[in-house]
């Protein structure tokens, strides 16, 4: 149980059936899209591509290949196919992008990177660990109890001590770990810091969509309206000026 990590395998398929279900929706708007068209053989291996990536991100539990639970670094999910970076789309006028947008985009992946994506690798980083520790101690100390209780009865007082305080310690341990559901936890951040990547790799390569509708989406993916987004983009910037934090010139300027 401590190896497998039910919660967290609990959190990979149901991370893994929302993504399965948006790809299908992205197929489907191609579909319609391109029906009179017609479907070009590139659309088809892009789809192949991220259906691949994704079924290799979140493979069926028990089923011949597992995620590893243990890993020796926490690194953020990658569920998309890996974008070539001398590929860089150049300002269109036509689609509404310019030079302050362009401005603005790059403000908002230096605060993902700063912030968000920073924040979720470092509790990812500290609930691995935890993981870790709680998945290996629990069983040692079930294992000390077991052989401390085989030597009760043979005038050894200490054996009793050590088989009670052991067996209170390992429930104890086991009940933080699957009661607090702490794989689940990793799995959480994992995910998390996986779809700021995504984002952050979106915004330096997307400009052939319509700039409007592109920034709109960003907005959205981050929880914020239009003019927040384009709010904190200035404060990030204006930060950067003065050498202080988004929070000190947030406090400033309102």
């Amino acid at each position: 149980m401590n190896k497998l990590q039910p919660s967290q395998l609990v959190e990979e398929q149901r991370n893994a059936t929302r993504l399965f279900k948006q790809l299908r929706n992205r197929i489907e708007m191609v579909l319609r899209e391109k029906s009179e068209d017609g479907i070009s053989e590139a659309d088809v291996k892009e789809v192949i591509k991220r259906v691949l990536c994704l079924d290799k991100a979140y493979p069926l539990p028990l089923v011949g290949t597992m995620l590893e639970k243990f890993p020796q670094e926490f690194k953020p999910a990658n569920w998309w196919p890996e974008t070539k970076p001398e590929v860089i789309h150049p300002i269109t006028e036509t689609n509404g992008w310019n030079s302050e947008l362009e401005m603005e985009m790059r403000e908002v992946v230096e605060i993902i990177k700063s912030r968000d994506a920073e924040e979720y690798e470092k509790l990812g980083n500290v609930a691995l660990k935890l993981n870790r520790v709680l998945a290996i101690s629990g069983p040692v100390l079930t294992g000390i109890a077991a052989v401390s209780s085989g030597f009760i009865g043979h005038d050894s007082g200490l054996a009793g001590v050590v088989a009670t305080t052991c067996a209170s310690l390992a429930t104890v341990v086991n009940t933080l770990e699957h009661g607090g559901q702490v794989g689940m936890v990793c799995e959480m951040y994992r995910n998390s810091a996986g779809f700021f990547s995504l984002l952050e790799e979106t915004i330096k390569t997307e400009r052939t969509e319509d700039a409007l509708v592109f920034e709109t989406k960003v907005a959205l993916k981050l929880g914020r309206s239009l003019s927040e987004l384009r709010d904190l983009a200035r404060r990030s910037s204006l930060s950067r000026l003065q050498g202080s934090s988004i929070d000190e010139c947030a406090s400033k300027l309102f």
